[in-house]
């Protein structure tokens, strides 16, 4: 069945005591009424924006090198300085500039999904490593690539590697997720060691990915779905134009 979750948000400041050991080591500034105001209105200089570029400064020279901000529902996934760094900032007033050129996170203060300032050290990811797990009642059903640009090669010979530790971590973890049921990202790194990077509500407007629709039985499991290989057409072929 088809649900529809639009006023269901899982904050990043929320769920991180309790996953911590499960994500990239994260700090945290949280924006009082004026300071959001301003971050909404896309406000990149004044007095809110000074503060908490004040703020700023000490969590962000506590890692070593770039970090990676974004707010407790959103990040900054549709700047040009994504597109270009990946979204790799090293000042306060760079971090801050870069959430107010985000639509994304000025629609989320605005809809009072995030008051907190989330800083991380900067990994530049792998695409094919990100997926998307869905979790109903505390257990792996599917799992999704992330990024459905193209057929990834390598992902074919890893993916029941993939997803037997994906389901080892769900068992593990499922008691302390802010919901039994719930849509789950999460970053292989490397060395196979599993990383959250954010929750999503089950249902709609949630996106089911290569799952396609979440108008289907899921008493099932569906398993680990990737983008298949490009089909190979053979045999004699006329083309008219």
């Amino acid at each position: 069945m088809n649900t529809k979750n639009q006023d269901i948000f899982f904050k990043t400041s929320d769920w991180y005591q309790s996953l911590a050991d499960h994500t990239f080591p994260t700090s945290f500034v949280k924006l009082n009424s004026t300071e959001l105001d301003a971050l909404a209105a896309g406000e990149i200089a004044g007095g809110p924006a000074d503060e908490v570029q004040q703020r700023l400064k000490l969590p962000m020279s506590s890692f070593p090198g770039n970090c990676f901000v974004f707010v407790d529902t959103a990040a900054p996934t549709d700047t040009e300085r994504f597109e270009g760094k990946r979204g790799a900032v090293y000042s306060p007033a760079s971090a801050w500039r870069f959430l107010c050129e985000s639509e994304k996170v000025r629609n989320a203060v605005k809809a009072g999904e995030s008051d907190h300032i989330c800083i991380r050290p900067f990994r530049r990811m792998s695409q094919p490593r990100e997926f998307r797990l869905f979790i109903k009642d505390g257990h792996l059903k599917a799992m999704s690539q992330y990024w459905l640009v193209r057929h990834f090669r390598r992902l074919e010979g890893r993916k029941k590697d993939f997803w037997e530790k994906a389901v080892k971590l769900v068992e593990k973890i499922s008691w302390l997720l802010p919901s039994s049921t719930i849509v789950m990202d999460v970053y292989f790194t490397s060395a196979g060691e599993i990383l959250i990077l954010d929750f999503n509500p089950w249902g709609d407007p949630t996106n089911p990915l290569m799952l396609k629709t979440w108008d289907q039985d899921w008493n099932e499991t569906p398993g680990i779905r990737l983008i298949p290989p490009p089909e190979k057409v053979g045999g004699d072929i006329n083309v008219s134009f």
